[in-house]
């Protein structure tokens, strides 16, 4: 099962590495990691996907906690969210084909965002299955590029997260600010 987890960690060189080590340590498959800004300043967030079952889940969590920039980590598997994946994606494109390709990017609702005289580039929001069907729908054309980002993923509402300690891990005991406070 995939499990999606929301990891708040300092800006500092390293942490990606120290988060990507551990997880290979412990021999969990990503499937997606994606890393950016919040909006607190000098706060990062990763969007880690991984292959595992309840059990592994919980013992992931434990151990980020333990790597000394990790601030927060929400599993979100569970909790209403919104996911989204973003594609670029470069197709040939002349003459009656183009037109025929400008037209499936509007049933997509994607937009052709660069135009050349031999190709169009595409750029694609929405579920995995959304951007996997419309690049089939694309390869006949002929993909020459293509170009994907991880899972974005975001808990709806506006309250925490509802969240279960992992079993005989008290996170607050390993260090780092796990309180559940500012970012």
């Amino acid at each position: 099962m995939l499990h999606t987890f929301a990891i708040y960690l300092d800006n500092k060189p390293g942490g990606l590495n120290r988060v990507a080590s551990l997880v290979r340590r412990r021999a969990f498959n990503i499937e997606s990691l994606t890393v950016g800004h919040t909006e607190t300043a000098g706060v990062s967030r990763m969007t880690v996907v991984v292959d595992t079952d309840d059990y592994g889940a919980r013992r992931l969590e434990a151990h980020l906690y333990k790597i000394v920039p990790v601030r927060r980590v929400e599993n979100i598997t569970a909790a209403p969210s919104i996911a989204r994946d973003l594609a670029l994606i470069k197709v040939a494109a002349t003459g009656d084909a183009r037109t025929q390709v400008m037209q499936l990017v509007d049933v997509y609702r994607a937009r052709v965002i660069d135009v050349s005289p031999e190709s169009l580039v595409i750029e694609t929001t929405g579920a995995e299955d959304k951007i996997d069907s419309l690049l089939e729908v694309l390869r006949p054309y002929g993909v020459i590029e293509m170009v994907r980002t991880g899972r974005v993923a975001m808990a709806r509402g506006t309250g925490p997260i509802e969240r279960v300690a992992p079993r005989n891990t008290a996170p607050a005991a390993v260090g780092g600010d796990v309180s559940g406070g500012s970012v």
